[in-house]
């Protein structure tokens, strides 16, 4: 059984600065969004969305580390 299943994801490389990416995914029957610093995948904002509202998400940690791992293996 799936904890979580990634929907989409974006690589933003074209900043200047730092690069970032996104994963967007459907837990616990919503979804979410989480965007993380390309560098070294730490986690810069996750995000929610209900209602056609986004709110800061809470997303458990061994989610994040199964996200983390399958957007190192996607990138």
């Amino acid at each position: 059984m799936e904890l979580y299943k990634i929907t989409n994801m974006i690589i933003d490389d074209d900043f200047a600065v730092d690069e970032y990416v996104t994963a967007e995914f459907i837990y616990m029957h919503k979804t979410y969004s989480m965007t993380f610093k390309k560098a070294d995948l730490e986690i810069i904002n996750s995000w929610v969305f209900e209602d056609s509202t986004s709110f800061p998400a809470y997303v458990p940690e061994v989610v994040v580390e199964s996200i983390r791992e399958e957007v190192k293996k996607r990138i």
